[in-house]
């Protein structure tokens, strides 16, 4: 026990040291808390929860002896939280809300827009109208307006931000013109006239006097007396208009402060749908109906991917693979050349030249036999294309993968499979195979995972066109799941759904998590295989 206690000792340090270390956490928890406070007041939910989570981790890193060692990688692993697992749980909690264009902000946000936005203000029928001069201040380093008011009785008033209107006769004047105006009041100097055009801008954005009745400056010349508009009653969950008479009361079903007569305050907030968007998905008829065709030509596009790019690397490496061949190091290197240029470069430069009416490939064709692929506008060809493109940009990969592969199997199991009379079909399917994918097997699933979200290639060639005909969202025939969910999420002409695309992205990571299970379990299968070869 005492050997525990001196070693615990040891590890924590000194008591100076101890005390410093938990002062230095208690600051660190007491900031955490405020924040956390903040943000769950505001309803950020998944950033407060995720800073709640860091923050623990944090106090058990530098208190539990165990952990204490890892201390020194605790703010990069905080930062790693907060950078890589935050939007991970973001992205699972929008699935379950609303957030979409109109519903962006939260409840507690719409509430301080609304009530404390520019719009919130409106001018009486019998609102006084004033004469204004403007006056300026840059005491203490900030620079501040205010207003020298006369209605049209003659009554004049110097008007400050957030401050009761105060009466010529108690105003602080310091000087006046020839025609009684004044030109200072305290610190406060009087803006020119050729000065008040150029911040008639700013001057407006302005509110002065106390609310809710405050002076807005309408004109060059005028200025009227407003009256706050919305007010918010914690009692009724509702935002009044003042204007009208009218309750907006808040709806938790719709997300919007809503009248009786259904009437909305715009923007709404956030809110919490359930599977609703799930359901959206899977059963609403406008999003599911193109949508096996867009699930199976996605299995098609990663599949035929995988094996186009591994079949052609692989032939690729065999053929470079003998030793006595001329050259062969300058055209390895000359093949390279694809997978080394931006893959946005190279999907570009590939969409011009199968253009079909100016492109290289069609012209060519046109001109040798007289007929060339619509590879755009047909279905089938742009399916084509773009498999060929991605062709074009992953088998270089494959055959670096592949030649260092062939480069690790040993010569010895070749001699024994020739003195066993195997030919060279069989020494390839029966040896170097089962052999290469045991290295390469990880690299097919994690090639097979990139295409089934590769975005650039379908994106940029056609932006999944051409169109499906009858399809009541913008679904294309090349369309895979990543871009269908970008298209119907920002593309549909209604604004942004980003809790339906989050919802489809939970969708896309169970389907690729269940696949790539799958996968992994064959290529253990390979291992046996080669582990018996």
């Amino acid at each position: 026990m005492e050997a525990n206690v001196r070693r615990d000792s040891g590890i924590l340090g000194s008591v100076p040291t101890l005390i410093l270390r938990l002062f230095a956490l208690a600051v660190i928890d007491a900031f955490g808390i405020w924040l956390l406070y903040n943000m769950w007041s505001d309803g950020f939910y998944p950033l407060a929860i995720m800073l709640a989570l860091v923050t623990l981790g944090l106090n058990v890193v530098f208190l539990y002896p165990r952990f204490y060692p890892i201390r020194w990688m605790a703010p990069g692993l905080a930062l790693m939280a907060l950078m890589a697992l935050y939007p991970v749980l973001f992205t699972v909690y929008t699935a379950f809300t609303n957030y979409s264009t109109g519903h962006r902000l939260q409840k507690q946000q719409v509430i301080e827009t609304t009530v404390e936005g520019p719009r919130n203000y409106y001018t009486p029928e019998d609102g006084i109208n004033y004469t204004w001069e403007a006056f300026r201040s840059t005491e203490g380093g900030e620079t501040t307006y205010s207003l020298w008011i006369t209605d049209p009785e003659g009554n004049s008033f110097f008007a400050l931000p957030d401050e009761p209107l105060i009466p010529a006769g108690e105003a602080d004047i310091s000087a006046r013109d020839e025609e009684g105006v004044p030109t200072t009041i305290g610190s406060f100097r009087r803006i020119p006239s050729g000065q008040k055009l150029q911040l008639l801008d700013v001057i407006s954005a302005r509110e002065f006097g106390e609310p809710p009745a405050t002076i807005q400056v309408t004109s060059f010349r005028e200025a009227k007396a407003t009256i706050q508009r919305f007010v918010y009653d914690a009692e009724l969950d509702a935002l009044i208009d003042r204007q009208t008479d009218t309750i907006y009361y808040a709806s938790e079903e719709e997300g919007f402060f809503l009248d009786e007569d259904g009437e909305t305050i715009f923007p709404g907030y956030q809110i919490v749908v359930g599977l609703e968007n799930f359901r959206r998905f899977f059963s609403g008829p406008a999003i599911s109906g193109p949508l096996l065709r867009v699930f199976v030509w996605t299995f098609v596009f990663s599949a035929s991917t995988v094996a186009l790019t591994f079949a052609l690397g692989l032939f690729v490496a065999l053929v470079f693979d003998h030793p006595d061949m001329a050259g062969r190091k300058l055209i390895r290197s000359l093949l390279i050349i694809p997978y080394t240029l931006p893959s946005v470069i190279s999907v570009l430069i590939w969409r011009g030249l199968l253009n079909e009416r100016l492109g290289v490939v069609n012209r060519t064709l046109e001109d040798l036999i007289g007929w060339a692929p619509a590879w755009l506008s047909d279905p089938t060809w742009a399916k084509i294309a773009i498999l060929l493109i991605n062709l074009w940009l992953g088998y270089p990969y494959m055959m670096l993968i592949c030649s260092g592969a062939l480069q690790a199997i040993p010569t010895d199991i070749y001699e024994a499979a020739r003195v066993d009379g195997a030919n060279a079909w069989q020494r390839f399917y029966n040896v170097t195979l089962p052999l290469l994918l045991v290295s390469v097997g990880p690299i097919l699933i994690s090639s097979f995972t990139f295409n089934f979200n590769n975005f650039n290639v379908i994106y940029l060639y056609n932006r999944g066109r051409p169109p499906i005909v009858g399809a009541e969202t913008p679904a294309g025939h090349t369309d895979i799941l990543v871009t269908y969910t970008f298209r119907l999420a920002f593309e549909g002409g209604q604004g942004s759904d980003f809790g339906l695309a989050a919802a489809i992205t939970v969708v896309i990571f169970a389907i690729l998590l269940v696949l790539t299970l799958i996968n992994f379990r064959f290529t253990r299968v390979w291992e046996e295989i080669g582990e018996n070869v």
